[in-house]
């Protein structure tokens, strides 16, 4: 059976908007989901907020998805993924960004490919959340403000919430210095 076109209303001002860039689109639910390529992902923000057509005045939230083992075919195997609202319209909108790495994932070092445009000048709303997405993930935003480990310590070795990451951890609870109820 085929699935059905998606046909919200903020997809042919898009398409129009950027006639050169391919964007994938799928709706799940009701949920229409926007595919945008990483290297235009700052300009489709911008004018998805801008545009008086589409007024995405609202980031709900960022995240990112680690899709190993996914059984499913996937255009890369992280995604980052942009949760948007319209009020004026009342509309909702799910942007994603799929990123492919460069290197192995299970250590912390940086992975160049693994780097995307910050939204914060965009959105100032997404600082803290694009901090969380890095801390988590290790997926680096360019021209963020601030971008440091929010959740773990900053030397942390690894990035918990990649699949490649192990359910047990590293060795992390065996350093922690016990303290007694007395010395305490």
């Amino acid at each position: 059976m085929e699935s059905p076109k998606p046909d919200h209303p903020t997809l042919p001002r898009v398409k129009a908007a950027f006639a050169d860039v391919k964007f994938l689109a799928a709706e799940f639910r009701g949920q229409t989901t926007l595919v945008v390529p990483a290297e235009h992902l700052h300009e489709v923000m911008r004018f998805l907020r801008d545009d008086p057509e589409c007024d995405y005045n609202f980031l709900s939230d960022v995240t990112a998805v680690d899709y190993l083992g996914y059984p499913a075919e996937t255009p890369g195997r992280f995604a980052v993924v942009y949760l948007l609202a319209s009020y004026p319209h009342n509309r909702r909108l799910t942007v994603k960004v799929f990123l492919d790495p460069s290197i192995d994932t299970s250590g912390i070092e940086p992975d160049p490919a693994l780097e995307v445009d910050s939204v914060t000048d965009v959105w100032p709303g997404a600082e803290w959340r694009e901090r969380e997405v890095y801390d988590m993930f290790g997926i680096r935003f360019r021209n963020h403000p601030d971008l440091r480990r929010i959740l773990m310590w900053a030397d942390y070795p690894a990035h918990p919430l990649r699949k490649d990451y192990p359910l047990h951890g590293r060795g992390e609870r065996e350093m922690f210095r016990v303290v007694r109820r007395e010395d305490a």
